[in-house]
C-alpha cells in the first residue's frame, strides 16, 4: 500500500468556548472559511507533491500512485530518451539543459548525460551536459545484423554518422582547461587503442580548441564523426578542423559509451535507443 506524505503539519484548532445564537451565523461563516482554506493548502500541498514526485524518475512507487491519483497529470521528458517522444527536447535532469531530438536533418538523440569533474576529491563540479546522436539510417544499413545483441562497441566500430554535443554549464571553465582535459582523457584512449605512438594525433586534435575561443556557459561543442571517419569539431556553429583517423573517433566516442564512461546511464540510454531504431 503506497501512501503520500507531504512536508506540511496542520495544527488542531483549539476547543473554544461556545458561541451564543446570536452570533451562529458569524460563526458558521468563520467555520467555512478555515475549512475552505484548509482544503486550499491541502490542494497545493498535493500539487506540489505530483510537481516533485514527477520529476523524479528514482521513485517508481510514488510515480504510480500519482498515475492512479492524477490520471490526466503529464511528466515532462526529464532526463531520459524515447525515440516515441517525437519532436519535444529532452533536458539532461541535473542541470536543465535541453536537447533537440534531431540534429540537421537525420542526427536523432540517443542519450543524454553529465560531465562531473572532481576536486581535489572533495567537490564534484557539472562541467557540461552531453547528447549523443547517431543516423538511423547508417545504423540500419550498417548493423541490422546486431539487432538483439547490439552493443555500444558496435557503434564505435561502425562507420556511421554521430555526433556527441556538449553544452558547457561550468560558468568558469575555460578552452585551455578543455584542452588540457581532452589531452588526459582522450590521450588516455589513444595509448588504449592503439599504443604510445600516437602524441602527433593528439596533439592535432587538440589544437584545435585555441586560446582565441571563448566558451561561456552555454556553449556548444559538437564532436561529430562523418562518415569515412572524419572527426569534425565545431564550436557554437564554427568549424575548427576535422582529421580523418579511426583511432582518433573510437577514442572520442569511447569517452561518452565505453567500457568507463562519464555517465553510465546515458551509455545504457545510447544502448537501447540504437536498438530501439534497428528494430523499426
Amino acid at each position: 500500500m503506497v501512501s503520500l506524505r507531504f512536508p506540511f503539519l496542520f495544527s488542531q484548532p483549539p476547543n473554544l468556548p461556545r458561541t451564543p445564537k446570536k452570533n451562529h451565523r458569524n460563526a458558521s461563516s468563520r467555520h467555512f472559511s478555515a475549512t475552505f482554506a484548509a482544503a486550499a493548502a491541502c490542494g497545493a500541498a498535493a500539487a506540489a507533491g505530483v510537481a516533485v514526485v514527477s520529476q523524479n524518475h528514482k521513485h517508481p512507487f510514488l510515480q504510480n500512485a500519482v498515475n492512479l491519483l492524477f490520471p490526466n497529470h503529464v511528466s515532462p521528458l526529464w532526463g531520459s530518451v524515447s525515440l516515441a517522444d517525437g519532436s519535444a527536447p529532452v533536458v539532461e535532469s541535473k542541470t536543465g539543459v535541453s536537447f533537440p531530438p534531431v540534429l540537421g536533418n537525420s542526427l536523432q538523440l540517443l542519450g543524454v548525460g553529465l560531465r562531473k569533474k572532481s576536486v581535489l576529491g572533495l567537490k564534484n563540479i557539472d562541467v557540461y551536459a552531453f547528447g549523443v546522436y547517431a543516423n538511423g539510417d547508417d545504423l540500419k544499413k550498417s548493423l541490422s545484423e546486431k539487432y538483439g545483441n547490439l552493443s555500444a562497441t558496435d557503434l564505435m566500430e561502425a562507420d556511421i554518422s554521430m555526433t556527441v554535443r556538449l553544452q558547457i554549464v561550468y560558468s568558469k571553465l575555460s578552452i585551455r582547461s578543455v584542452r588540457s582535459a581532452f589531452e588526459d582523457s582522450v590521450g588516455s584512449r589513444l595509448q588504449k587503442f592503439g599504443g604510445s605512438d600516437n602524441k602527433e594525433l593528439l596533439q592535432r586534435f587538440t589544437a584545435q580548441f585555441k586560446d582565441e575561443y571563448k566558451i561561456p556557459r552555454g556553449s556548444v561543442i559538437d564532436l561529430s564523426r562523418e562518415r569515412g571517419y572524419v572527426l569534425k569539431t565545431t564550436i557554437d556553429g564554427k568549424e575548427v578542423g576535422s582529421i580523418q583517423s579511426k583511432l582518433l573517433c573510437r577514442s572520442i566516442l569511447d569517452l561518452y559509451i565505453g567500457e568507463d564512461p562519464f555517465d553510465r546511464r546515458a551509455k545504457e540510454e545510447v544502448e537501447a535507443n540504437a536498438a530501439s531504431i534497428l528494430h523499426k
